[in-house]
C-alpha cells in the first residue's frame, strides 16, 4: 500500500504542476489561482491534524489566494509534506487512524490515514476538472493529466 499511494502521490504532483503551468497562462486567473491555493490549504489542514502544529481552527480549508508567484513553491511545500510522511510511515502506521474533531460539529472523527492520503489525491482530481473546465473557457488547451497517460508504454508488435 504504501508503494501505491507514493506512487499516487507522485502523479498527483506531477498533474497539479501540468495544472499550474496552464493557470500561470491564463488572461483571468484568479478564479483558477483561489481553486489551486484552496489544494494546499486543504492538504496543510490534514498534514496539521497527523502533526499538529497549530489549533485545528487556525487551518482554513479555504483561505486567501496565493500569490501567483508563491503559488508553485506552496504546492511543492505542501506535497513535499505529505511525500515525506508516508515514505517514513510503516505500513501498520499508515493503517492506523487518525483521530480528529470534525470542524463542522465537533464530532470525533477517525479515518485511516492511507485513505486520507488517497482522499486527497482524488480531492485534486475533482478540483484539476473545475480548473480544466476554467482553462478552457479562457481558450488555453488543458493539459493531459490522466494517470493512465503515466503508465503507457509502447511494446513491440507480434
Amino acid at each position: 500500500m504504501k508503494e501505491h499511494l507514493l506512487q499516487f502521490l507522485s502523479y498527483n504532483d506531477w498533474a497539479n504542476k501540468e495544472t499550474l503551468k496552464a493557470i500561470l497562462q491564463l488572461p483571468e486567473p484568479s478564479d483558477a489561482i483561489y481553486l489551486f491555493s484552496h489544494l494546499v490549504y486543504a492538504q496543510d489542514k490534514w498534514y496539521n491534524r497527523i502533526t499538529p502544529g497549530k489549533p485545528d481552527e487556525q487551518c482554513p480549508q479555504f483561505g486567501p489566494s496565493f500569490p501567483l508567484d508563491t503559488l508553485e513553491a506552496e504546492w511543492k511545500r505542501s506535497v513535499g509534506n505529505w511525500l515525506q510522511l508516508v515514505e517514513r510511515s510503516s505500513e501498520d502506521e499508515l493503517n492506523k487512524d487518525l483521530i480528529f474533531f470534525r470542524s463542522t460539529d465537533k464530532k470525533k472523527m477517525a479515518v485511516p490515514i492511507k485513505d486520507l492520503v488517497f482522499q486527497l489525491c482524488c480531492h485534486s482530481v475533482h478540483h484539476r476538472a473545475q480548473l480544466n473546465k476554467m482553462i478552457s473557457a479562457q481558450g488555453l488547451k488543458v493539459p493531459l493529466t490522466d494517470y493512465i497517460y503515466t503508465k503507457l508504454r509502447e511494446v513491440e508488435a507480434e
